[in-house]
């Protein structure tokens, strides 16, 4: 039950705060928000073949685990990163690796105790480095985006 409560806090709270994104701001950096969510979606279905980590209760759950994480923290905190940093790479560089050492290190061992899910083959270390590689992917395509529309 506790579980339960963890995703629909993780799902629920991002999206509280999005009332204070300017709609134009929000519509700006949705499709960021989304390739984001694709790319950490590809990693969470790379999970089950390689064990990357565990779920208790099989695929279902790991599904509204992953949906819950991908779509709410993740999606909308990718939203307000860009909303206070783009444009100015050190600022984004230095928050993103401010919060992808939270995510890494404190977050998921506290998920890990209540047991929302287990590393296996995928460490601390690893959460960080590929958050950090998806935040560098993710600057550059945001780039690409705003220098196409500018051209226009």
């Amino acid at each position: 039950m506790l579980v339960v409560i963890i995703r629909i806090v993780l799902f629920v709270t991002p999206w509280l705060t999005v009332f204070f994104i300017p709609k134009k701001v929000f519509k700006k950096y949705t499709p960021v928000a989304i390739f984001t969510s694709l790319l950490v979606l590809v990693n969470s279905i790379l999970a089950v073949p390689f064990k990357l980590w565990t779920v208790k209760g099989g695929l279902l759950t790991k599904a509204l685990n992953d949906f819950s994480f991908i779509f709410g923290p993740f999606f909308v905190g990718t939203i307000w990163i860009f909303r206070f940093t783009f444009g100015r790479f050190w600022l984004y560089a230095l928050t993103n690796l401010l919060m992808d050492l939270f995510l890494a290190y404190p977050v998921c061992r506290v998920l890990q105790k209540l047991k929302v899910f287990k590393l296996v083959n995928y460490k601390p270390k690893h959460v960080f480095y590929s958050s950090i590689c998806f935040a560098f992917i993710i600057y550059g395509y945001q780039l690409f985006i705003t220098r196409s529309k500018s051209r226009d």
